[in-house]
């Protein structure tokens, strides 16, 4: 028989053991060994059957057991030390607390998900994990971060394979009175709500659930409450589903109430008010117009309200292409906002404004998320430099005459939370080397450029720890994969092959990510002989292990799944290359350690940054893999291997995959597997064991989330933070007034003439000239803009590089037309061809920077010909 409700019925903790809950409910847990250790041994086979889930395992631990530890003083001196020690975490000084009192008092971090543990399943890849990251070394370091994001009520979708191996998608309800999360409540003990307006006059509400992360609360808002209407209750039902309305409205919950929400906890628990608000990625962007309609409220028009947000807000874009980003129908927008739904006191117009793809190649009818998160952010970044690089020039249309090295667009490198994906063992060998708190410190605080005490393990211990940690991936895989046969409607008398799956003394690659089509997860199978003839080499044979999921919607990644299965099933190779349906954080932690090789094969440049293979290599494994995303950025010979792209833009795609694929094969056959089989004189693979010693030393300390989060406090929300508090409402306004005035004006600012102290097309290295510009100013004064000589190097088609700009000054007062003469010198310090120009640029004290209004004026084509400005 089937219940018709069901609740959760919670233990009574005895009175001894009450830390219990605290422990278990705070997330810290889950990269804290000693804490989840305490937990193993309140009942080991309860912890593996609850997959390491505190809440789960109190929630089924029996009374007598619990009688039984609160009488064992043994277990209760073990809890009030570890009890102890997450109190100190929560309460003491780290790093944020000794940095210069100049650092915001508070930041708010939103993002669509949070991959934090695999107990609060609320992700489906690498955003979501960077996000949990992202919270968990800020919380490492003391940075007074909340995080904002949404419950969702079947999380991501759970995949198994069908016989012919076609991926299946299952949605579990999660209920959460069964997570590690607490009702945030009002003084009264009733569950504190937020409320958005919808059209025809519904509305949508979502309760507030708090996860401790460490010392950073996590708010997550959930629409599945018996006030809200049916459809309503569906908003925060799946991660990235749902038709396009659906999207906005998980977006506006996302964003304008994810800013209520955090008004609703600094009320209700003294926290800071944050002075910056950062976006991961576009799908908050409407958390400005929130913060503009506040301002609003409190006297700021529009315009100066805007000034005031953008300040604080940091923008961080993680998609190197167009269909990464949401983008919705004018329309679609257009009818949630205004008088008859939400932000009423807000004119339509002012909104779409933000969003529209207003530029060249632009789609005018779409509203754009990214394009409204760049518009509302002063300070705006990529996540590695080629992304970085990359997302300048897709975004240069929104800074129209800059050239796409001047968008002010920066790049911070993404990192991974070491102590979360580095696995005990790899801890341990640390510890024994220099001491279990100076490697905790190392690996969460960093700012070493280098792990030098990695020089002193023996080859022997390193060997040792690789082939432990090969053999327990072994076993993990032989695990899942009878399960997933089972799943797959096998018996268990078909399934005695599976003792022989994989060989713990054989090279093992990784693979595993997403299925969209630019990751290429069938690359290997481009030759198909070949990559048998690697799998069952006689001497230099490899294994390899490949998980990832597919978009339900995409059928084409599905496709890429199920000829993956086929090869795999196999019989011929099935013991030398499995898949792994149902990829999460709790199958990464075992599968990064147990890899040798982490293979990654995207088509260059589409790939933002990719932290997998930061995962792995923290755990001494190499990397295989095109140069993109953070490999392009770090690749040394000494730690791993470059897989050449064919990536010219007259490239056939099939051509391409044909090449890259055999310079993939040509690299494991000539250079991976002989360095890894062949033995020096002590019978070990020497010079293998040295680039595994040279990934911990030298991409150990780079590819940490503590580098990356200490570099968004120092170079972003720090200057955000000076921003924010340098906009009072009279500098907004004053902003505003300027900004619309220069707007205006500008169409009457032109370089008239320009001339310089040299004659001729060729002068000596060291030589200084004189640079005399007549401009036309449009009405402007001298201190709204900056006149630049710009010089530099020169191309055959005359385009500077690497450029080199000086202020000019003005001489004298306005001639009688009312144009002005600016002056100044232009050293001219590089030889070879080298060539000049002069613009005129808005500038102001408050701008972040001098492309902020994506206005410049520079000579006419007329005036170039005349001027003869190029030297050789």
């Amino acid at each position: 028989m089937k219940a018709i409700r069901r609740f959760t019925v919670r233990p009574v903790l005895p009175e001894p053991l009450r830390p219990l809950s605290d422990l278990a409910r705070n997330l810290r847990w889950s990269w804290h060994a000693d804490t989840r250790d305490l937990f193993q041994s309140v009942d080991p086979e309860r912890w593996a059957a609850s997959d390491r889930d505190p809440v789960r395992l109190l929630g089924s631990v029996s009374a007598e057991r619990l009688a039984e530890l609160a009488e064992d003083s043994r277990f209760l001196r073990r809890l009030t030390e570890v009890a102890g020690d997450l109190a100190d975490y929560v309460d003491g000084d780290r790093w944020y607390q000794t940095q210069s009192a100049d650092l915001p008092a508070a930041v708010a971090y939103f993002s669509p998900e949070f991959g934090v543990t695999a107990a609060l399943p609320q992700y489906s890849g690498g955003l979501g994990i960077l996000a949990g990251d992202h919270l968990k070394s800020a919380s490492d370091l003391g940075v007074p971060l909340i995080g904002v994001g949404l419950l969702y009520r079947h999380g991501y979708f759970r995949q198994s394979l069908s016989r012919d191996g076609w991926q299946q998608e299952t949605y579990p309800v999660l209920d959460p009175n069964e997570l590690p999360v607490a009702l945030l409540r009002e003084a009264d003990g009733s569950p504190a709500q937020v409320s958005l307006a919808l059209p025809g006059g519904r509305s949508l509400r979502a309760r507030i659930w708090l996860a401790q992360v460490g010392r950073v609360p996590l708010l997550m808002l959930d629409s599945d409450i018996e006030e809200n209407d049916l459809g309503e209750r569906g908003v925060t039902d799946v991660l990235y589903g749902g038709g396009s309305e659906h999207r906005l409205l998980q977006e506006m919950l996302l964003g304008i109430g994810g800013v209520r929400a955090v008004r609703t906890y600094c009320r209700l628990t003294g926290h800071p008010e944050p002075e910056v608000f950062h976006t991961n990625e576009g799908h908050a962007g409407f958390l400005g117009l929130e913060r503009i309609a506040e301002l609003c409220d409190a006297g700021l028009d529009f315009d100066a309200g805007l000034e005031a947000v953008r300040a604080g807000t940091v923008f961080t874009t993680h998609t190197p292409v167009p269909a990464g980003i949401d983008r919705f129908d004018r329309e679609l927008v257009a009818t949630h906002f205004g008088p008859d739904a939400e932000l009423p006191r807000m004119d339509v117009e002012h909104i779409l404004r933000l969003g529209m793809e207003t530029y060249p190649g632009g789609e005018p009818n779409l509203f754009n998320m990214a394009v409204m998160g760049l518009r509302l952010g002063q300070r705006a970044n990529g996540v590695s430099l080629l992304h970085g690089q990359v997302s300048r020039e897709m975004f240069s249309g929104l800074w129209p005459g800059f050239d796409p090295e001047e968008v002010p667009i920066t790049s911070v490198t993404n990192g991974v939370h070491a102590p979360t994906w580095v696995a005990p063992e790899v801890f341990r060998l640390g510890a024994r080397q220099i001491g279990a708190q100076r490697t905790e410190d190392a690996m969460t605080v960093g700012g070493s450029d280098r792990w030098d005490a990695v020089a002193e393990i023996p080859d022997q211990d390193i060997y040792e720890l690789r082939r432990e940690l090969r053999e327990q991936l072994v076993v993990e895989v032989r695990e899942r994969l009878r399960a997933s046969w089972r799943q797959r409607g096998a018996g268990s008398a078909e399934l005695g092959w599976i003792d022989g799956v994989l060989d713990p003394d054989v090279l093992t690659i990784g693979f595993a990510r997403r299925v969209p089509s630019y990751k290429r997860l069938t690359l290997m199978l481009r030759d198909r002989d070949r990559l048998m003839d690697l799998l069952l080499h006689p001497e230099r044979p490899v294994q390899i292990v490949v998980a990832g999921k597919a978009h339900p919607a995409d059928d084409g990644g599905k496709r890429l799944v199920q000829e993956l299965v086929k090869f795999a099933d196999d019989p011929r190779v099935r013991h030398r290359i499995v898949f792994l349906p149902d990829y999460g954080m709790a199958m990464a932690q075992k599968l990064y350690p147990g890899c040798d090789i982490w293979l990654n094969n995207p088509l260059r440049p589409l790939e933002a940054c990719g932290t997998s293979g930061m995962k792995a290599a923290l755990n001494g494994c190499l990397n295989l893999s095109v140069l993109d995303g953070w490999w392009d950025e770090w690749f040394q010979p000494d730690f791993g291997w470059a897989i050449p792209t064919a990536d010219g833009t007259g490239t056939d795609p099939d051509h391409r995959d044909d090449v890259e694929a055999a310079a993939l094969y040509d690299l494991l056959e000539q250079r991976v597997t002989p360095r890894f089989y062949e033995r020096g004189q002590d019978g070990l693979p020497d010079r293998w064991i040295e680039m595994v010693r040279q990934t911990l030393t030298l991409l150990g300390p780079k590819v940490l989330a503590g580098r990356m989060v200490r570099e968004y406090v120092e170079r972003l929300y720090a200057p955000a933070a000076h921003a924010h508090r340098a906009m009072t409402p009279d500098a907004a306004r004053e902003l505003a007034a300027w900004k619309g005035r220069v707007r205006a004006a500008w169409h009457g600012v032109s370089v008239d003439h320009v001339e310089t102290s040299v004659a001729t097309t060729t002068a000596e290295l060291g030589t200084t000239l004189s640079l005399r510009v007549r401009v036309d100013l449009g009405g402007l004064a001298p201190d709204d803009v900056e006149v630049q000589a710009v010089s530099g190097r020169v191309d055959p088609e005359d385009r500077i590089a690497d450029a080199t700009t000086v202020p000019l000054k003005p001489a004298g007062g306005p001639d009688q037309e009312g144009h002005w003469v600016y002056e100044g010198p232009l050293a001219l310090d590089r030889t070879g061809p080298y060539g000049y120009t002069v613009r005129i640029l808005p500038a102001h004290r408050l701008l972040a920077s001098s492309a902020e209004l994506g206005l410049v004026a520079v000579p006419s084509e007329e005036l170039v010909q005349q001027g003869g400005v190029l030297m050789r």
